[in-house]
This record gives C-alpha cells, sequence and structure tokens, in this order.
C-alpha cells in the first residue's frame, strides 16, 4: 500500500509568500530588492522600483507596451520574471538617453512625431532599438513584421514607420 504525504498548507504557503533578495542591473545601476518568485519583471520595474516607463497593456504579452531591453534584446517584462534577470543588464526607455543627450531612436520618433498618446511609444522604441542591436531590419517590410509585437491603438503607425524608414537608410549609408 502506497502513502503519500500531503505537504503541510502552512509551511507550502510561507514557500509561495516568502521574498527574495535580489540584485538586478537597471540603465547602468544595481538596484537591490526583495520581491515574490512570481513577480515579474514588469511589476518589479513598475512598482518596487518606481520606473515607470514601460506600461501594463494587457499583461499577457499581446501588447508589447511593457517592453525593455535586456541584454540588449526586446522581450515583454510582463512575461518575464524578475528573478530569472539577475546577472542581466536591463534598459529601459529611461535607460537609453545618456543624460541629456537622447538616443538615436528616440530623436528619430521626435522627428517623425510618431506618437500620439504617448502610451505605446516606450515599448515602441525599445522594441526598435533590440531590433537594431540584431541587425536585422533591413527593409521596411522586415522592420514591420520584427515590431509586429507592438500595438498602437492611436494609429500612430506611419510615422513610426518612417523612423524606420530613416534608420534602415542611415545604416545602409
Amino acid at each position: 500500500m502506497l502513502i503519500l504525504a500531503t505537504p503541510n498548507k502552512n509551511h507550502m504557503r510561507e514557500k509561495i509568500t516568502s521574498r527574495k533578495n535580489l540584485i538586478l542591473s537597471i540603465n547602468g545601476g544595481d538596484k537591490e530588492l526583495q520581491v515574490l518568485p512570481s513577480t515579474t519583471l514588469l511589476d518589479a520595474l513598475r512598482e518596487h522600483l518606481h520606473l515607470a516607463g514601460a506600461k501594463k497593456g494587457c499583461d499577457h504579452g499581446q501588447c508589447g507596451a511593457c517592453t525593455v531591453l535586456v541584454g540588449g534584446k526586446h522581450i515583454n517584462s510582463c512575461l518575464a520574471l524578475a528573478i530569472m534577470q539577475e546577472g542581466k543588464n536591463i534598459t529601459t526607455i529611461k535607460g537609453l538617453s545618456n543624460g541629456d543627450v537622447l538616443h538615436p531612436v528616440q530623436e528619430a520618433f521626435i522627428a517623425h512625431d510618431a506618437f500620439q498618446c504617448g502610451y505605446c511609444t516606450p515599448g515602441q522604441i525599445c522594441s526598435m532599438v533590440g531590433v537594431m542591436n540584431m541587425e536585422k531590419g533591413n527593409s521596411p517590410e522586415e522592420i514591420r513584421d520584427l515590431m509586429s509585437g507592438n500595438i498602437c491603438r492611436c494609429g500612430a503607425y506611419a510615422n513610426i514607420y518612417a523612423v524606420a524608414d530613416e534608420l534602415i537608410e542611415k545604416q545602409q549609408t
């Protein structure tokens, strides 16, 4: 006869709710925080570190408003656990600029008026930087495909694509 021991419910609750110490490298600096193991990178950024650039849109990885760069690659921070990002370089929209000097993608977004309400803009910019870092996006069609995970509810796509066209042109010269 096989007897299965049932875990002590209080012990299980303790494990699930116990916070973990964590050091995240964000925008060039280390940030120490305590989070539950289930805390997403997005919630760590917004709720624990008060970095509000990455937005919580759908919270299911479908809109791209939460996009940040991890190791130079664009990811949906709502789908990534914070504890899995320890030891990796995380860059938010705030970390792209160098003081008052904007990143070229940020400058291009301003020059082309590639935003309306601005809610999706940080994610759009981080995605475009991630695409550039991958050294892909050599045509407007490829850029549109690679950025298809970023949704703009205002419909500023024409101007966003103009940014992509400019950046492609600059890369080719």
